[in-house]
This record gives C-alpha cells, structure tokens and sequence, in this order.
C-alpha cells in the first residue's frame, strides 16, 4: 500500500489534470488542495506505520522546498499558479523515489535514482517533457484552427533536393575527416568533430560545379570502401536533416504564429497572456516583439548596450497572464492613442500534460539529467 496507493493517486491525479488543462486551460483547486492535504495524510500515516518520525519531517521539508521553488518559478512567469499546486501535491505524495520496477539496460540500472529528493527529479523531467508535448501541441493547433501554416511546415519536405545535397556534403566532409585522421592518427573526438564542421562548410561555399564534382568523387571512394554503410549515412542524415528542419520551423516561425492570436483590446480578459512585453520610453508605449538573442545581436552590432533594456517594463509576457489592472491599463492608453486598437496575445501552452510524462518518466525510468550524464560519461570513456 505504501508503494502502490500514492503512485495510484499521483497518476490519476496527475492525468485528470493534462486533461483539464487541456480542454478547460486550467489545472482546479478542487483537485490540488485536496491532493495537497491527502498527501500529507498519507505521509504521517507511513510514518507511523514504518515508526520513523523523519519519514514524516523530510516529507513536509521537500514539499515545502518544492512549493517554493515553484513559486519562485511562478512569480518569474515559469508557469502557472495551478501547475505549482500540481507539483506541490505531487511531492506530498511522493516524497521518496518509489521503488515499483527494476531493471538494466546494457548495465545500466533502471530507474535512475538523483542525490536530490525524487519531486526535483519529477521538476526537472517535466521541463524536458515539455518539448515533445509542445510539438505535439502546435501540430494541434495548425490542423484545427491555423492550416495556411502548413504549407510552410512542410516546406523542407518540399525541398528535398536541397537536404539530399546537403547530405551528400556532410557525407564527404566525414570521409575526407577520416581519411585525414588516419593518416595523421588523431583520435581526439573534439577536433574530428571541428574538422567535419569547416569542411562542410567549406564544401558547401564552393561553385556549384565544383561542389558537385569534389562530393561526387569522394562519395564514390566512400561507397568503395563501405557499400552498406554510406548508403545508410545517407539516407539518415538526409532524413534527419529534413526532421530537424521541420523541428526548427515548429520552435520558430511557425510556432509563434501558430501559438498567437490578435485581439482587440475591448476582449481582453482575465489570465490572456501578452505575446511580447509592453515598455514606456520619453511618454512613448510600445511592445518589444524582438527575441533576447535578437537584442544581444543588436547590442554586439551596434555597441549599445541599451537595446537589452530598451526602456521602462510596464507588463510583463509571463504565464501568470494578465490581471484586471492590468487590462484597464491596456484599454485607457487604446483609447489615448498610445497602443494599438488590437494586439497581440500568445496561447498559454498546458504544463499539466508535461508534468504528467514527467511523472511517467520519473517512475519506470529515473532522472532524466542524469541519464543523460551517464550516457555521456559512457561516451567519453569509450573514446
């Protein structure tokens, strides 16, 4: 039961959450208070159960660490308020890393267990989960309400060509990489990986007869020497560049589009989110649309440093969305002339379902950061 009932009403609750999220755009607080207090409930009952009165002490002390680092994450536009009483009932619940499965994986031991208490781990895989739910959810968006941005979407597809050529590039920069290596027998995997880097970029600058000419003759070299192998390079790297172009169009452009909407002022409401952060500069109002790597850009470029705080923050583009004030603010300076009749508000993208794979990932596989650092310490060490 100690195993078995607080995994039971962490998922549960946890779906029921992704799904009011999802279709209400809220996580309740008839759901998290309750799970709040049940979890700690269930946290003295085991305590006395197990007759171990720090069971109960470090089970307050991690929910009470994770509420505030939810706070804090919420005061700086993170998330929600819902999604720190989601995460805050979650640890109440499962304070402990629970030890339902066991397994290994080419020797390694499944699941991972942190050094930190087991709700950081749930914290830190709910944020990487949050990206493949997020792609997943602009596709949403685009099929339902935003399909002119499909054709854009698709627009590596249409271009295949492009990435096939590129691909054969990629190709010969790594065989002329190994070949070099093996003569001059370097095997730092650094510099092999900086090496493939500028002659691909060097091939790629070439006239395009020469080009053709240079990655016709070493891809034939390279199907010489290894039929099987080159091929399968090929089309994987052609396949991959293609999906990771795809994937840059839906973090950029296309998600900006597909995650924003103009609205007049008049119909604004309550929690709507800005899509970019309102500024006063000299009695003048406007919205800064330009990106943090944008203004880095402008202020190495032009030396000016004042580009990063372009004026006076007068709201915010954060999760917590707007409140009243806030709107009764944005209708006056519409009526003064001072900001746009209409602007721009970005949709809220639900945390709930991210935290509920989170929670999946954090049971039957561990810490995903931590996996990771395996994983690339088994890397380093084979080379």
């Amino acid at each position: 039961m100690y195993l078995i009932l607080p995994v039971l009403v962490a998922l549960l609750a946890s779906l029921y959450a992704a799904y009011s999220d999802l279709k209400e755009g809220i996580i309740p607080n008839r759901l998290t208070f309750p799970l709040i207090g049940f979890g700690i409930l269930l946290d003295a009952i085991f305590s006395y159960q197990l007759g171990d009165a720090m069971f109960f002490v470090y089970a307050i002390i991690f929910t009470g660490m994770v509420f505030i680092l939810c706070y804090i994450l919420w005061r700086l536009g993170a998330w929600a308020g819902g999604d720190v009483k989601l995460f805050t009932g979650l640890a109440a619940l499962l304070p402990f890393q629970p030890s339902l499965v066991r397994y290994s994986v080419l020797g390694v031991s499944f699941p991972i267990i942190a050094s930190y208490p087991f709700p950081l781990t749930l914290i830190i895989n709910s944020i990487l989960g949050i990206l493949p739910f997020l792609i997943l959810f602009i596709f949403y968006i685009i099929f339902n309400y935003k399909r002119h941005l499909l054709e854009e979407l698709l627009e590596p597809i249409k271009d295949y060509k492009t990435s096939l050529i590129f691909a054969f590039v990629i190709i010969s920069a790594i065989t002329l990489t190994l070949m070099i290596t093996s003569i001059f027998s370097l095997q730092i995997l650094l510099l092999i990986f900086i090496l493939i880097y500028i002659l691909t970029m060097i091939i790629s600058k070439l006239p395009k007869k020469l080009k053709i000419m240079i990655i016709s003759i070493v891809t034939l070299y390279s199907v010489y020497q290894n039929p099987q192998l080159t091929i399968i390079g090929i089309l994987t790297l052609w396949a991959s560049i293609i999906i990771l172009q795809i994937i840059r169009k839906l973090l950029g452009k296309v998600s900006r589009e597909a995650l924003q909407d103009k609205v007049r002022i008049e119909e604004l409401e309550d929690g709507m989110i800005l899509a970019h952060k309102l500024y006063k500069e000299n009695d003048k109002y406007y919205f800064d649309d330009r990106s943090f790597l944008d203004k880095i850009k402008e202020a190495v470029r032009t030396g000016n440093l004042k580009s990063l705080y372009p004026g006076k923050l007068v709201l915010t583009s954060m999760a917590a969305g707007l409140t009243r004030e806030d709107i009764k603010l944005l209708v006056e300076l519409a009526e003064e002339g001072k900001i746009p009749k209409k602007i721009m508000i970005k949709k809220g993208v639900p945390f709930a379902p991210a935290i509920f794979i989170g929670l999946i990932f954090s049971l039957f596989i561990g810490d995903i950061a931590m996996l990771l650092l395996k994983i690339f310490s088994m890397i380093r060490g084979i080379n």
